[in-house]
């Protein structure tokens, strides 16, 4: 997905003088083409996140397109007082890509890992919360983002995700889509963890149940229209899916949409995330999400026990 990201932005950026990348000291020689061929368009900013933030605010009110890159937990985390307070609450149209989200990079340990960073900025006005499954939505969701007067967070993973929509989609930030049909039950999800979902239905489909997936995309604005037109389905039951913790993040978004349209009595939800507890045991992505039962093989467990 960063690969993605880089190539997107460069194309974006050639079109667009305004639009300016600040970079937390990582991504350099992914970043080369773009400093070749917009040298007045990058900045690095070193290892200072917080004044980065604070210097796209300042650029963004002055009429630039700032975007800032770096890894998950440092653009959000150590920024969330400017992402408040010199981002939001002015309005500023800063585009904040996190890379590596979630247990991208799981074997660097909880200093890395950003499980909280959805939660936390659902609680600040006024900023987008995006959350693409695959390249095709990530290309997609930067152009859109670019062209709005307000403020937006973009997650993604990191390397090597595979392509879960079909080449040539548009997908739309605030409305969902199917990457797989069904009747049985249906799980939403946000993230490249969709791809163990849909891995889990072929588990699954062996098993007679029929799981429809679908890529919600956007945390924040959430297409209630869609799933208003799901709950006339009749699903037994609505599953959640994300690579962040339990609490607070996309799933309690659900939640909340549940209780604040009086669903509770018509929509069983079950949620599968990560437990709110710090991931001490090191290895790679493929590894956690096995000792955490959120890929292929544990979210079909999770169904069949259902």
């Amino acid at each position: 997905m960063r690969n993605t990201f880089s190539r997107e932005l460069l194309h974006l950026a050639k079109k667009d003088k305004n639009i300016i990348l600040l970079s937390g000291d990582i991504g350099n020689r992914m970043f080369d083409e773009l400093k070749k061929n917009c040298p007045n368009q990058f900045l690095n900013c070193g290892i200072a996140e917080a004044n980065m933030m604070s210097m796209a605010a300042g650029m963004a009110l002055c009429g630039a397109r700032p975007v800032i890159y770096t890894i998950t937990p440092f653009t959000t985390l150590r920024c969330f007082e400017q992402i408040k307070i010199s981002v939001s609450y002015q309005q500023a149209p800063v585009v904040i890509v996190g890379t590596g989200s979630g247990l991208s990079y799981a074997e660097l340990g909880p200093t890395h890992h950003s499980l909280e960073d959805i939660a936390i900025l659902k609680t600040i006005p006024d900023i987008n919360i995006l959350a693409p499954s695959d390249s095709i939505e990530l290309a997609s969701f930067l152009k859109q983002s670019l062209s709005l007067s307000k403020p937006t967070y973009i997650r993604i993973g990191k390397k090597g995700e595979p392509d879960l929509n079909p080449k040539g989609f548009n997908p739309k930030i605030g409305k969902a889509n199917y990457l797989k049909e069904g009747k049985d039950i249906i799980l939403f999800g946000v993230g490249p963890i969709l791809s163990e979902a849909l891995e889990a239905a072929l588990i699954l489909k062996d098993k007679g149940i029929d799981m429809a997936v679908v890529s919600m995309g956007s945390v924040r604005p959430l297409d209630s229209q869609f799933l208003h037109s799901v709950k006339q389905k009749k699903f037994k039951y609505w599953l959640t899916l994300e690579e962040h913790g339990i609490e607070g993040g996309f799933g309690s978004s659900i939640l909340e949409w549940i209780y604040s349209n009086k669903l509770n009595k018509e929509i069983n939800l079950k949620r599968i995330a990560i437990p709110n507890k710090f991931i001490n045991r090191l290895g790679n992505q493929s590894y956690l999400r096995d000792q955490l039962n959120i890929n292929a093989n544990g979210i079909s467990q999770f169904v069949i026990n259902l």
